[in-house]
């Protein structure tokens, strides 16, 4: 909706417009928001409460659309499919052979009439545009499937109320007057106002390229879309969406993303430029060689009036024979030059981004599905990633001794039991909606641990929303990864007393505690013994794999709370806290991690933990899951900081935990474990991950309990913070590279063949067997179809039984040239012999014999691509059916291409220059097609040295490529064959 007719609409009687909501905010109009109410009265002209949001009903969002229009902003036009029609039209190969055909077309036309001549010329102008056609629907479809993957990547989650209930919803869903809940690392989804909030601190670096964080308060309510959550917590009023923010507009400004050059592209396009200069090469030889024996008459056409007869031969003769020169020549570069390999790896990424996401993995970068498969370690979060983060209170220490997590509370004093269930209540970023009296449960939101702790606190009777209501909240400390705690000052409304609750790590809130609060309400100080016993009751809890989570507070005097004008700025007092109680969190380890750890210590990949929780509840969570063995070593975060740079990289093959760890200590660890040359994979869900994952070599952010700026310093989001989903990723990784490889054995054989037998046939007979129009069948099977069939095999399991493929290994290695080189020199053989005693071996005679002997040698040459595709599916195993039936695209392309190539040959003669076989040589055809299976199969079993036979080093500009590319040195500091 455009922003100049969005004036003329209100909702309703609204007495406010869309424009005038815009100015308040990103003018910062402190006189206009006062004259309206402050942000209360803007609430209520915009017809929503802070409590209930807005109502939840179509009819009234539509209205509030129309009003103020929608959430998204106009994307940059695509590229359309003409686009990439002149793209691939840019070829120069492609347009050499057009301007070929068309001057022989009219050179045809002037010798052999009309009737005749037009056949070569037409042959090979359709033959380039069915190749134009193809590289363009291939590379349109492509570009269409990326688009659909960034749109998946703008879908953001939101909290909002609406209609009384807290629920998720996509960013492109947020109407004005919506109330959204944020908090650390999330990014703001529309312009507003702050209604409710703590100690938020926002980052506008995006939007005005200030890196110093922006206090946001009561007194400065104003949040622009696009900023991010760097501290606190807050409650905001939308009052702008879409194009009418600063974010939308710069948004539609800088358009859609380009593609990027993955570091595997980059060494392909280094290894299609040598195949090409060997290809060109070869094509300059023919060229020449031809040229010469025409001249000196032995280049024959299909009579004698082909031969050169120095005086005699017409110069419309001559320049028609070089016309036709030319065109072989040229056409042996398109066959050549691998353009198939970029092509290979764009269909390969593409497939596997999609089908990623059925595996809950979405790629945001697409050099991430090429690394994930050279992985040696993955440094893995505990909480949600290896455990089913469903949390449940199973354990208590409450006043004096452990009880039952309910009905052992029952003897509690009722003062006792209020100050616990205020501080469960008041200090949580969670809420709570009561449904009406027999409507069902209690419905809670929050973080697993926060709602662990509120399904407690209404099991023990909390009534949420009164407690709410007879306090008012003074101050809040938010909880951190580094903290690990949290804190809130609250005024309790009947007598005036100030609480301050902190709840967080057990150990950690036992230290800030001088006093413990007894069960008949009674405060004593806290003994040495007792402190003692309390660690040792939190260790047991730990030993059990319970989070502990302890809760305290502390009363302060009117002198110690700060007039209202300075209460922002007030530091909550961290003790000497009353300590009240302990509860044990159960999180369980989700079934299928135990399994997925296995597999990858049978693929050579090292399972880390690093975690916030005790060293002990690490230790059992790691056991329990499989990563932590005898001989393996579970430290803290604080111990492996305190390491020199020896110790560290003496100890880290030994490190499988690092419990209490702070983000610091986490990229600490990303950065050793690279240093000593291992390639890592970390996830990360919280806003101070963003450095770890930005340092890793893939860094993968959870999509459920991640924040938006984890999300962006990622590579791959795990969709459903499962590490069964991470171990899938690794099989794609693995998969992306081994598709790469079998298309380029598929396409180097094809490579080597043509150009051996084609300077073979021009230096020994002065003419090539294949014309351009079948070298460009040839092409388009090679380079469109054969890439669509191989790049789409899906990853096996078997993937998972060898080490990492290491960002070093060759692209061609020692058993593809084995591959190639057999499967080359029997097509080689067997074509040649056909070439030049053919018409012999195979009875041919009468004047078309030569014509259906190049028939056949065709038609073997393309039945020996079609069977050796079967072949490249699996480079070392003896059965390459294993899992055929489930690659029908695989099937359904060989099987096109053989009714294709039936056409070609029964119905296409003039325009392919070949002659119909009978089912004779259609057998033939086929037979020696049908040969390279055993000769695969053989082959396989001869024994291939382990160093690389030919290793390629390209020139430092591709070097630079690779590392740009790659954003790691260790990218492919050479890029080998």
């Amino acid at each position: 909706m455009q922003a100049g007719k969005l004036a003329d609409h209100s909702l309703g009687d609204v007495k406010i417009n869309a424009h005038d909501l815009v100015h308040i905010v990103q003018g910062h109009q402190v006189a206009r928001l006062q004259e309206l109410g402050g942000v209360r009265g803007v609430t209520e002209l915009l017809k929503t409460s802070i409590e209930n949001g807005i109502k939840d009903d179509e009819h009234g969002l539509e209205e509030r659309r129309k009003a103020f229009g929608i959430n998204d902003y106009p994307r940059q036009p695509a590229k359309s499919f003409w686009m990439f029609v002149r793209d691939a039209s840019k070829d120069l190969t492609l347009i050499i052979l057009m301007i070929s055909g068309v001057i022989s077309l009219g050179l045809k036309m002037k010798t052999d009439g009309p009737k005749e001549g037009w056949y070569d010329g037409v042959s090979i102008a359709v033959a380039v545009l069915i190749v134009i056609l193809v590289t363009s629907i291939t590379d349109y479809r492509q570009s269409l499937q990326f688009s659909a993957l960034n749109e998946e990547k703008r879908n953001i989650q939101v909290g909002v109320i609406r209609g009384g209930r807290r629920k998720q919803i996509s960013i492109f869903e947020i109407v004005v007057g919506d109330i959204v809940f944020l908090t650390i690392g999330d990014q703001v989804p529309a312009d507003g106002l702050l209604v409710d909030g703590h100690s938020l601190y926002m980052d506008q670096s995006s939007l005005t390229g200030e890196s110093e964080p922006i206090h946001v308060s009561q007194k400065v309510p104003y949040l622009l879309s696009g900023s991010k959550v760097q501290d606190g917590y807050g409650i905001m009023v939308v009052t702008a969406v879409g194009m009418m923010t600063e974010w939308g507009q710069l948004m539609a400004a800088i358009g859609e993303e380009t593609g990027e050059e993955t570091p595997l592209q980059v060494r392909l396009n280094g290894v299609a430029t040598l195949v090409g200069k060997v290809g060109l090469s070869v094509a300059a030889f023919v060229f020449g060689i031809s040229i010469i024996f025409y001249f000196v008459g032995h280049l024959e056409g299909a009579d004698e009036s082909g031969k050169f007869k120095a005086g005699r031969t017409s110069g419309g003769d001559i320049f028609n024979t070089l016309v036709e020169i030319i065109e072989v020549a040229v056409t042996i570069v398109v066959v050549a030059v691998p353009e198939g390999l970029p092509l290979a790896v764009t269909l390969n990424l593409a497939y596997a981004m999609k089908k990623m996401i059925a595996d809950k993995c979405l790629v945001r970068r697409l050099s991430a599905c090429e690394t994930m498969g050279s992985a040696t370690t993955i440094c893995s979060d505990k909480t949600g990633t290896l455990t089913l983060n469903q949390m449940t209170v199973t354990k208590t220490w409450v006043g004096d001794r452990m009880r039952d997590p309910i009905s052992g509370l029952d003897e509690l004093d009722q003062e006792y039991r209020s100050v616990l269930i205020e501080g469960i209540a008041q200090n949580s970023t969670g809420s709570v909606f009561l449904a009406p009296e027999g409507e069902g449960q209690p419905e809670v939101t929050g973080s697993p641990t926060e709602k662990a702790a509120l399904l407690w606190g209404l099991q023990l009777g909390m009534h949420y929303t009164e407690i709410k209501s007879k306090s008012t909240i003074l101050q809040v400390e938010a909880f951190n990864s580094i903290k690990k705690k949290a804190g809130v000052a609250v005024r309790v409304k009947e007598n005036g007393k100030v609480r301050v609750h902190w709840k967080g790590a057990a150990e950690i809130i036992l230290e800030q505690s001088g006093r413990v609060q007894c069960p008949d309400n009674i405060v004593l100080q806290i003994t040495p013994d007792q402190r003692s016993h309390l660690l040792s009751v939190i260790e047991g809890m730990a030993a059990e794999s319970l989070r502990c989570v302890a809760f305290a507070y502390m009363e302060l005097n009117e002198t110690e709370v700060p007039p209202e004008d300075k209460l922002e700025e007030w530091k909550i007092p961290e003790g000497p806290l009353t300590f009240l109680a302990i509860i044990g969190i159960k999180d369980p380890c989700r079934p299928e991690v135990p399994e997925a750890v296995r597999r990858c210590q049978a693929a050579g990949i090292k399972v880390r933990m690093i975690t916030g929780d005790n060293i002990t509840t690490a230790r059992a969570i790691a056991s329990e899951c499989g990563i932590l063995k005898e001989g393996d070593l579970a430290i803290e975060g604080a111990t492996f900081r305190e390491y020199s740079d020896d110790m560290r990289a003496a100890l880290l093959p030994k490190i499988v935990v690092m419990a209490r760890s702070s983000p610091t200590d986490k990229l600490l660890m990303v950065s050793a474990l690279k240093e000593s040359g291992e390639v890592v994979a970390v996830t990360g869900d919280g806003t101070n991950d963003a450095p770890a994952l930005r340092e890793a070599h893939i860094g993968l952010a959870m999509g459920i309990q991640g924040t938006e700026v984890a999300k962006e310093n990622s590579d791959i989001i795990i969709m459903d913070d499962n590490f069964a989903s991470v171990v899938r990723a690794v099989r794609w990784g693995r998969s992306v590279f081994l598709n790469i490889q079998k298309f380029i054995q598929f396409q180097l054989t094809v490579n080597v063949a043509a150009l051996t037998i084609n300077f073979v046939a021009a230096v020994t007979a002065g003419h090539v067997p294949l014309t351009a129009v079948q070298l460009l069948w040839v092409n388009l099977i090679m380079d469109t179809l054969g890439a669509l069939a191989l790049a789409t095999e899906r990853p096996h399991d078997g993937l998972l039984n060898n080490p990492p493929i290491g960002l070093r290994d060759p692209l061609i290695n020692n058993i593809m040239w084995r591959n190639i080189l057999s499967q080359a020199m029997y097509q080689v053989t067997v074509l040649l012999v056909l070439q030049f005693r053919g018409t012999k071996i195979l009875g041919l005679d009468g004047p078309k014999a030569e014509d259906i002997n190049r028939t056949i040698i065709f038609n073997a040459f393309v039945f020996c691509q079609l069977f050796n595709e079967f072949n490249s599916r699996r480079l070392e195993e003896q059965n390459i059916f294993k899992g055929l039936s489930t690659n029908w695209l695989f099937l359904g392309i060989i099987g096109i291409t053989i009714v294709f190539q039936a056409i070609i040959v029964q119905f296409l003669n003039k325009f392919a220059s070949t002659e119909d076989l009978n089912w004779k040589y259609w057998l033939i055809s086929i037979a020696i097609g049908f040969v390279s299976w055993p000769i695969a199969f053989l082959v396989k079993f001869l024994p291939v040295p382990e160093k690389p036979i030919l290793v390629l080093k390209h020139q430092r500009r591709t070097k630079r490529k690779i590392v740009a590319a790659g954003d790691s040195e260790e990218a492919a500091p050479s890029a080998a064959l």
